[in-house]
């Protein structure tokens, strides 16, 4: 059997919509964990009613936010998947009949760069990134909206031979010049290693990981531990209303590079918009849960 070209339409389209409408489990775990340990009463009760409104949404099938981002997928493509039509065209189609059919309606929030002219569509929109998996007969896909709050804070730089110090910095700078306005607490992706478009992937699949996940290099996980630290130290707190939680995750990774050293900083905000699933060969659709 293949993978066809309407499963993918409609499954790149719920994923999407359920982005906008509920947070991850994960995350809303992750929500009233801050609660409990935040020091501070208003960034306590903010945290409360962040998760009041998330719960709101869900039940009321509304939105958790009027900025719905534009649409980005992560596409993974097992080595024994076929596919029955277009890829690329059905993830478009898939976007273009939400837009159409989706209660309550969402903004138009995809801009032209050049003339700043807004619409549900673009050129190169959806953004799409492929990879391989070895051996697999299913495709993962992974959507992650990008929204203003978020995309207009990230950061990329270049260096030769840094110490992690140096690393860190950038990371920790790359923050408190964002302050509180990506919509705290936030979930940091860092990238480090490869090339410039390399560590920027490295960072996005990142600040995508679930929580709970350990990393496997030692070295990273220290690292991210210090960096979580010290970004809660900064005294934000939800929605920069001061207290103790203004990130819920600090995620890193990295690929071997020159001497030159990309490192890359991504973010999502509270709500953590990411969705994912499996297209198997034999038409089956496996939500991954988060």
């Amino acid at each position: 059997m293949a993978i066809d070209s309407a499963t993918l339409q409609r499954v790149t389209a719920q994923l999407y919509e359920r982005c906008l409408k509920a947070i991850p489990d994960d995350t809303r775990a992750a929500l009233e964990r801050a609660e409990t340990t935040e020091t501070g009463a208003t960034g306590k009760h903010t945290l409360r009613i962040m998760l009041q409104s998330a719960d709101a949404a869900q039940q009321g099938n509304a939105l958790l936010c009027t900025d719905v981002g534009i649409p980005v997928y992560s596409i993974k493509i097992g080595t024994r998947v076929q596919f029955d039509g277009p890829v690329r065209a059905a993830i478009t189609r898939g976007f273009a009949d939400l837009v159409q059919h989706i209660d309550p309606p969402i903004l138009k929030m995809v801009t032209n760069p050049l003339t700043h002219e807004r619409s549900h569509a673009g050129k190169d929109v959806p953004l799409l990134g492929f990879d391989l998996i070895d051996d697999a007969d299913y495709v993962e896909i992974v959507c992650a909206p990008k929204a203003m709050g978020t995309g207009r804070w990230e950061a990329i730089d270049a260096f030769v031979y840094p110490t992690l110090a140096q690393i860190e910095k950038f990371v920790l700078d790359t923050v408190l010049r964002a302050g509180s306005q990506p919509c705290l607490p936030i979930v940091v992706g860092v990238g480090i290693g490869g090339t410039f478009d390399h560590a920027a992937r490295l960072a996005k699949e990142s600040v995508l990981r679930p929580f709970g996940r350990t990393n496997p290099e030692p070295i990273l996980v220290a690292m991210e531990q210090r960096l979580l630290e010290a970004i809660n130290a900064m005294g934000f707190g939800p929605m920069g209303t001061g207290g103790a939680a203004s990130a819920l995750a600090v995620h890193v990774d990295y690929a071997a590079s020159h001497g030159f050293v990309p490192v890359a900083v991504c973010l999502n905000c509270w709500i953590n918009r990411r969705t994912a699933a499996r297209i198997y060969n034999d038409g089956r659709v496996e939500d991954l849960g988060w």
